[in-house]
C-alpha cells in the first residue's frame, strides 16, 4: 500500500481553489455592490421644490451648483438609477428640467436645470418607520431665502378674526391609508379647504391655510406659520387608522397640561402624529435653546389658552355630534406638537377612522368632507359669538338686489366704490344677487 506524504495532503485542489475563488467574488461583489435609486418624487411647496430619492442602502453623495445656465449637480457613488425619471411632472415653479447620467467609478450623476437664484440644501435619512434610506433635496428659490430669516410678524390692526387650519400630514408623508388606498392627506386637505371657504365667506373672519398643496411641513414650521399669521384660533385636521376595521367615529383633542398624558390612547395617537417629522423628511438639526419658545406666555396666559382648548373643543364635538358618529364623547387631551401655540384655542380634530372601508369611501367624497368643515365652522363662529367677538367685529351688511350696482350702492352708503372692493376683497366690480357686502364706515 502506497502512502501520500502528510505536506501533499493540505495542498488544496483545483476544485478547492475554484470555490474559494466563487466565494471571494460573491462577498466582494455583495459588499461593493451598486445601491440602487428605486424611485424618484417632487413635491412643490410655496417657498421650495423638494425631490426625495429613495435608495436600497446607505450613499456617499456630493451636491454643487453650476452657473450659465443655472444647473444643480448631484453625484451619488457606487449608485444605478432604477427610477422612472421620465414619469416626474416637470417643470414646477424652480425645477426646469432633469436629466442624469453614469460617470466613471459608478457614480450616478444628476443635473438639475433651475431658474436663477436657486440653492440647494440637502440630507440624508436612514431606514424607518416602512420608509427605505432617502436622499432629500430641497431646492429653495432666492427671494424665498431671505423669507426665511425674516422675524415673526405683529398682529396687524385689522379687524378680521383669522382662523389657521392645519392640513395633517402632506408630501413625504401620506398619514394614515385605508383599506382602499385613500390617503389621509388627501382627505384632510380637502376638508381644509372647503373650511377656508366657509371662513372666508364669514364676514368678519378669515382662514390661513398651512399647507394648501400637496408638500410636506414640519411640526415646527406649522407652529410657526400660525404665530406668523397672527391667527386667533388653530383647527388641525386629521383621520385615525387601528388595526380593527368596525371602529369609527371622531374625536376631538387639545394640549395636555402635564408633560405626560395619563390616557395611553391618547398619547400612542399623539407619538404617531409627532412621528411625521421622521416620516416626511424633515432635515435632523440640533435643539435650539430658546427661552422665548420654552416659555412663551406666563402661566395665567397658558391657563387661558388651555380653557379656550377645551371650551371650543367641546363646541366642535357638539357640532359633529349632530351629523357624525362620535369616538369620545369628551374632549381628550395629549401632547401633539402641533397644538404648542399656547396663547390661543387649538384643537386637533380626528375626523374618522380611515381604516373602516365603510368611512374611508365616506371621507374620499366632496360631499361628506363639506358636511364636516361645516360642522367645524360653526364651533369657530359659536365659540367667538360666545366671546363676543362677532358682534363687536361684524359692520353693515348689505344684501345685493336685483338691479344694483357697486356704484347704486356705494352712493346709498355714502363711501367710495374702492373702499367697498378692498374690504370686501374683490377683484372684480360683477356682484350676484343675494350676495353678501361689508359695508365700511362713512
Amino acid at each position: 500500500m502506497t502512502t501520500q506524504p502528510c505536506s501533499s495532503f493540505f495542498k488544496p485542489s483545483a476544485f478547492l481553489l475554484y470555490v474559494l475563488c466563487c466565494a471571494l467574488f460573491m462577498f466582494s461583489s455583495s459588499t461593493f455592490a451598486a445601491v440602487s435609486i428605486k424611485d424618484v418624487r417632487i413635491w412643490t411647496a410655496p417657498d421650495h421644490t423638494r425631490l426625495v430619492f429613495d435608495l436600497s442602502g446607505s450613499v456617499l453623495y456630493d451636491i454643487f451648483r453650476l452657473h450659465q445656465p443655472e444647473r444643480i449637480v448631484i453625484d451619488i457613488k457606487k449608485s444605478k438609477m432604477n427610477a422612472k425619471v421620465s414619469e416626474l411632472k416637470i417643470p414646477d415653479a424652480v425645477l426646469l428640467s432633469l436629466r442624469h447620467g453614469k460617470q466613471k467609478g459608478g457614480t450616478t450623476r444628476l443635473v438639475l436645470d433651475v431658474r436663477d437664484g436657486v440653492s440647494p440644501r440637502s440630507f440624508l435619512l436612514k431606514k424607518s418607520n416602512n420608509k427605505p434610506n432617502r436622499l432629500v433635496v430641497d431646492l429653495i428659490p432666492k427671494q424665498e431665502q431671505a423669507t426665511v430669516l425674516k422675524q415673526p410678524q405683529a398682529k396687524n390692526n385689522q379687524s378680521d378674526i383669522i382662523i389657521a387650519v392645519d392640513a395633517g400630514h402632506g408630501g413625504e408623508d401620506p398619514g394614515a391609508i385605508g383599506r382602499n388606498k385613500l390617503q389621509e392627506k388627501k382627505v384632510t386637505l380637502g376638508i381644509a379647504i372647503e373650511l377656508a371657504k366657509l371662513i372666508d365667506a364669514q364676514p368678519g373672519m378669515k382662514a390661513v391655510l398651512v399647507r394648501n398643496g400637496d408638500y410636506f411641513v414640519k411640526l415646527a414650521n406649522r407652529v410657526k406659520k400660525v404665530r406668523d399669521s397672527g391667527a386667533d384660533m388653530m383647527i388641525s385636521i386629521h383621520a385615525d387608522a387601528v388595526t380593527t376595521r368596525s371602529v369609527k367615529g371622531a374625536s376631538v383633542y387639545t394640549l395636555s397640561e402635564s408633560g405626560a398624558t395619563p390616557d395611553r390612547v391618547a398619547a400612542a395617537l399623539a407619538a404617531k402624529e409627532n412621528a411625521s417629522d421622521l416620516i416626511g423628511g424633515a432635515m435632523v438639526e440640533q435643539e435650539v435653546s430658546n427661552p422665548l419658545v420654552r416659555n412663551i406666555l406666563g402661566d395665567m396666559a397658558k391657563r387661558d389658552g388651555l380653557d379656550s382648548s377645551e371650551m371650543f373643543a367641546n363646541l366642535v364635538l357638539n357640532k359633529l355630534k349632530a351629523s357624525f358618529p362620535i369616538k369620545y364623547e369628551k374632549p381628550k387631551h395629549a401632547r401633539f406638537a402641533v397644538l404648542t401655540a399656547l396663547e390661543i384655542p387649538s384643537v386637533l380634530v380626528e375626523v374618522d377612522y380611515i381604516s373602516n372601508p365603510k368611512r374611508e369611501s365616506l371621507l374620499n367624497t366632496k360631499a361628506h368632507q363639506e358636511k364636516l368643515a361645516q360642522a367645524m365652522f360653526q364651533a369657530s363662529h359659536d365659540f367667538f359669538t360666545r366671546m363676543g367677538l362677532l358682534e363687536k367685529l361684524d359692520p353693515l351688511i348689505h344684501t345685493v338686489n336685483p338691479g344694483e350696482s357697486l356704484w347704486s350702492i356705494a352712493k346709498q352708503y355714502g363711501v367710495s366704490v374702492t373702499s367697498i372692493l378692498e374690504l370686501n376683497r374683490l377683484k372684480q366690480n360683477a356682484l350676484s344677487v343675494g350676495q353678501r357686502l361689508r359695508m365700511p364706515q362713512s
